[in-house]
């Protein structure tokens, strides 16, 4: 398992990834799946010119996100991959943690 933590705005959010499984944490414990986030319109746009204009562009963007995740073998890369995607979305990267060891700064 490995977790990242991310401030979107005011918020505190938690990447948590364990095998196939991605979920998210806010400060207050509510643990969602990635349906939970809120995704910037503009940001979706910019990275999937195709999706602009239909009604259902978050549902689109989410599951080519959760397909190309899925592909992936090791958590880093999930967690790699999940940063660089959720700064395209507006959120700031602060630290990740291994399980068992102590949280360090992205890079």
């Amino acid at each position: 398992m490995i977790k990242g933590t991310f401030q979107f705005g005011g918020e505190v959010q938690e990447v948590i990834i364990d095998g196939n499984n991605l979920m998210f944490a806010d400060v207050q414990g509510t643990v969602t799946t990635i349906e939970g986030l809120r995704l910037s319109k503009v940001g979706v746009i910019k990275e999937f010119p195709d999706l602009e204009g239909d009604k259902e562009w978050k549902e689109k963007a989410i599951e080519r996100f959760k397909k190309h995740i899925n592909k992936m073998e090791r958590e880093e890369d999930k967690l790699n991959y999940t940063k660089e995607e959720l700064i395209i979305h507006g959120y700031n990267p602060m630290f990740y943690q291994k399980a068992g060891f102590r949280p360090k700064k992205f890079i």
